[in-house]
């Protein structure tokens, strides 16, 4: 690091003043920032967005670290121990940036921890979106849900910073059993035969989540030796239910975090079609009727 520094002095011809160092502090970012995007084009050529997104942060933070203690020595050449150097720049910043200190820190956790990384969905206090960028005091996510149903994008681009980590709920949709459990209510009238209809929405449930049960048991085992994930069950099922104006059959399925709405779609056009065959399944809606039960009611319960 020395050698460097007194090689930029020497090349420029510069005295010790205060312009010398500015002027020596502007040299090495622009070196470092140049070293920076030759390596960044070398080395993303050809490799996968996600891996070039990586190349690009990973260089860009290693050129941060050097710039910073290379720029410290210009500044601070008089004290020869780095320790107090650091020592005096962490408690000005303890006292005048906070807040920042605290992204910092909390960056450093993400990086540490990985509660999430880019590309998953996450939800953290009332926001949630696909991870798009992570950066030093904040993260981007590209929002889903608010007026959107079915988590949908909502094409708003949300910071929020890395703080929020440690003060706010974090849940994330990839990481571990990296399935949702979705419900479709279908609600039918009192004289619909409940019995056929449950039997036709559990094999309409069946048929879109053939495929994920198997997998879903797969993540289960791998998600099962980090997390205390257990469940007996991972079919679909329809649930009965009793409301007011009709049955309530529920089902309850699997569905990938980014294709419930997809999935919901297929489903209920499914049901649609199927229900349209048969003349004693109706759907149910609020209505007002009128019931006799002298007439209408079962003979030993009428008034």
């Amino acid at each position: 690091m020395k050698s460097v520094i007194n090689w930029i002095k020497d090349s420029i011809i510069l005295d010790s003043g205060l312009d010398a160092k500015f002027i020596s502090s502007v040299i090495t970012v622009l070196i470092l920032v140049f070293i920076s995007r030759i390596l960044m084009f070398i080395l993303t050529r050809g490799k996968d967005v996600r891996i070039q997104y990586n190349i690009r942060k990973t260089v860009a933070y290693t050129a941060f670290v050097f710039g910073f203690f290379i720029i410290g020595r210009i500044w601070f050449q008089g004290l020869q121990s780095l320790s107090t150097y650091l020592g005096l720049l962490s408690a000005g910043l303890a006292i005048a940036l906070q807040v920042p200190i605290v992204n910092l820190a909390g960056w450093a956790f993400i990086l540490w921890r990985k509660p999430f990384s880019v590309g998953d969905r996450v939800q953290i206090g009332e926001h949630r979106g696909d991870v798009i960028d992570q950066r030093i005091f904040m993260f981007t996510l590209m929002e889903i849900g608010n007026w959107v149903d079915a988590d949908q994008s909502t094409g708003r681009v949300v910071h929020i910073p890395n703080g929020k980590v440690f003060t706010e709920m974090l849940a994330n949709y990839s990481r571990g059993f990296q399935y949702l459990w979705h419900e479709i209510p279908v609600l039918i009238t009192f004289e619909s035969n409940w019995h056929k209809a449950k039997e036709i929405l559990l094999s309409i449930a069946q048929q879109h989540a053939e495929a994920l049960s198997g997998a879903a048991e797969r993540r289960v085992r791998q998600a099962a030796k980090k997390f205390m994930i257990f469940y007996s069950k991972l079919t679909p099922t329809v649930y009965t239910t009793v409301r007011d104006c009709g049955v309530l059959l529920t089902i309850r399925l699997l569905c990938e975090p980014r294709a419930r709405r997809g999935t919901e779609q297929a489903i209920w056009e499914h049901i649609l079609e199927e229900f349209a065959k048969h003349d004693d399944i109706d759907f149910a809606y609020p209505t007002q009727r009128f019931f006799n039960n002298v007439v209408e009611g079962k003979p030993a319960a009428r008034a």
